[in-house]
């Protein structure tokens, strides 16, 4: 059977790319988002993925363009559907949020196909997406630097708490946030409609890391054979899972001294940071107010009075 998204089209045994138009510029040219069928030889379940929601995130398409060379679609049990970038116009700018209605596209799920341009786009991606068994929505922390993580954003009590949780383990990135998310997230609104979705977020910092493609073309592939997309086993290894995310601020302004690494244990009252003068004099402390895992970092050493330094995961275990 042919499987159809925007002008892409594949039969069986086939994978074809091409544009799902979703609105026009301002000087009234049709702009499209960039799609792919893989659609297997053989029946079998639906996964959709999906890069660049917030416009700087970079790694997620860095997987997909490393991703689909390497699959063959002969070789695979179902089909994958893929939009490569969702947030045109941030994307082609290199910023976050959409500059057409200064908005952040991971905030307008699942969108309205009347409503303004990153509410259409979210409603023409989730029409797509809700066409799925799974859902990998692929990000980084932008503007930060990041653990490799997976986050599972549905919240414990939901109905589809288990199966997302599983999705995130089966991802592999290492470490998991396990915190309900905002509405608007696509990894919240895909499972009220009955489909298990996570949000990779891999690494972080403005631009394209190597090792956190890396991880993420490993993760897409180990959800693949899992789940049955590919016939080769999966490796599933347990994951470090955080349920708590503290963030601190800079009580005054200065350069930051972080004591801590990325990834590094850190105990209830030990010093997060210092801020000193550009002298070197120390100006103020900030120590940890949990046990947890340093988990997120600003990018750059300046910070003014109450401007984000670092966040802490916390409730900690390992799933």
């Amino acid at each position: 059977m042919t499987t159809t998204l925007g002008t892409a089209s594949a039969g069986p045994g086939e994978m074809d790319t091409g544009r799902l138009e979703v609105g026009e510029t301002r000087d009234g040219s049709p702009f499209g988002l960039p799609v792919a069928v893989l659609n297997g030889a053989t029946s079998g379940d639906t996964l959709y993925v999906q890069a660049v929601s917030d416009g700087d995130e970079l790694n997620g398409v860095g997987v997909i363009q490393r991703l689909v060379p390497r699959l063959d679609p002969a070789e695979l049990s179902g089909t994958i559907l893929i939009v490569g970038i969702v947030n045109y116009h941030a994307f082609q700018v290199a910023e976050h949020r959409n500059p057409i209605d200064d908005t952040k596209m991971n905030r307008a799920y699942p969108g309205n196909e009347n409503g303004t341009s990153s509410e259409r786009i979210a409603a023409a991606t989730f029409d797509v997406a809700t066409r799925a068994d799974m859902i990998l929505d692929l990000h980084q922390g932008s503007t930060s630097r990041m653990l490799d993580e997976v986050r599972v954003r549905c919240g414990t009590r939901h109905r589809l708490y288990d199966e997302c949780l599983e999705l995130a383990r089966v991802f592999g990135c290492g470490h998991i946030l396990d915190q309900k998310g905002p509405d608007g997230q696509l990894a919240r609104a895909a499972p009220n409609e009955g489909i298990p979705t996570v949000d990779p977020e891999l690494g972080g910092a403005v631009g394209w890391d190597e090792e956190s493609i890396r991880k993420g073309v490993d993760g897409v592939f180990n959800v693949l054979r899992y789940y049955g997309y590919l016939e080769e086993d999966a490796d599933v290894e347990r994951q470090v899972r955080a349920s708590g995310f503290e963030q601190y601020g800079a009580p005054s302004g200065g350069l930051v001294d972080l004591r801590k690494e990325l990834g590094d244990r850190v105990a209830s009252g030990e010093t997060l940071f210092e801020v000193t003068t550009p002298f070197g004099e120390p100006k103020s402390t900030v120590t940890a107010n949990s046990n947890g895992i340093l988990w997120r970092i600003r990018r750059l050493p300046q910070v003014a009075t109450g401007e984000y330094v670092c966040s802490v995961g916390t409730d900690i275990d390992t799933v």
